[in-house]
């Protein structure tokens, strides 16, 4: 394994989630802040829209636009130019707590992850569902029974969908059909005592995980052999992705606190960076 050391980018973030490459700059949901912001890769910070109700999972659509979770009223949003909102979907009526990462395919198909339950308010854990929201707009159930469905990542063929199954302490796959139904669920990875959260694909086939309680972001393969740690020290390891102008930057975000403080409102996020010698897949 490499050597790894993490630098800050960014900080003054209050818990930073969804990070995406795109467009030469890093796309960021600084979900407690309300705020969506994008990243340049020296550090300069950019306001892109405020949600009331909590940005988390970013996508990207084939023709441009862009879609952005709003966790709390269950709804995806698209976000204009100007920052301005407007409904996508509404997945209120399938799913009954905040929805949460997702992962978009490139005809235009997204998952989205949901909570299951009331988790900052310590409710009693119950599996939940994740749905696929089709470009035109229909919302279906394509897996349940998931342990709180977290980042997810699509292979480059398209072929495979896995995702990170934070209190299942694993990755689940599944094989993707043309239209984008789910079959063949399997655990790709099983990680032990670590807690997925973000995740990300680099070129080799790999998945970076965010590891939340242990503090570390784990690169494993299929079948879950641990490749490479990044220990984020006495910091909770949130999300990460690949990107940068080589695709050799790795972005983790990070949170210094514990799962009480999430909603503080104080200040305990950052992104930082190192560079790797595998790069980016595209996903998510």
């Amino acid at each position: 394994m490499a050597n790894y050391t993490l630098e800050t980018l960014a900080d003054d973030f209050v818990f930073l989630e969804g990070p995406r490459w795109h467009g030469g700059q890093l796309w960021l949901s600084d979900m407690w802040a309300h705020t969506v912001y994008t990243l340049s890769e020296a550090g300069k910070r950019t306001k892109v829209a405020t949600m009331p109700e909590r940005p988390s999972g970013i996508n990207f659509l084939p023709d441009g636009r862009v879609v952005i979770v709003s966790m709390a009223d269950r709804r995806l949003k698209l976000v204009g130019p100007d920052g301005a909102l407007s409904t996508y979907a509404d997945l209120s009526g399938l799913v009954e707590h905040d929805i949460n990462d997702t992962v978009c395919d490139r005809d235009g198909n997204i998952y989205v992850g949901n909570f299951g339950y009331d988790l900052l308010n310590h409710a009693e854990p119950k599996t939940a569902e994740l749905i696929m929201v089709t470009p035109t707009g229909q919302c279906k159930v394509v897996a349940d029974g998931l342990e709180f469905p977290n980042g997810a990542v699509i292979t480059p063929d398209g072929g495979t969908l896995i995702i990170a199954e934070t209190f299942g302490h694993k990755l689940t796959a599944f094989d993707r059909a043309a239209d984008g139904s789910l079959s063949g669920r399997r655990v790709w990875a099983a990680l032990g005592e670590r807690t997925p959260d973000g995740i990300c694909l680099d070129a080799s086939g790999a998945v970076w995980v965010s590891s939340f309680m242990t503090g570390e972001f784990v690169r494993v393969a299929e079948g879950g052999e641990v490749l490479d740690v990044i220990s984020t020290g006495d910091k909770r390891a949130v999300a990460c992705n690949l990107g940068g102008a080589d695709g050799h930057t790795f972005f983790g975000l990070t949170f210094d606190g514990a799962l009480e403080d999430v909603a503080s409102g104080k200040r305990l996020a950052r992104v930082e960076v190192c560079r790797v010698p595998v790069g980016a897949a595209g996903s998510p």
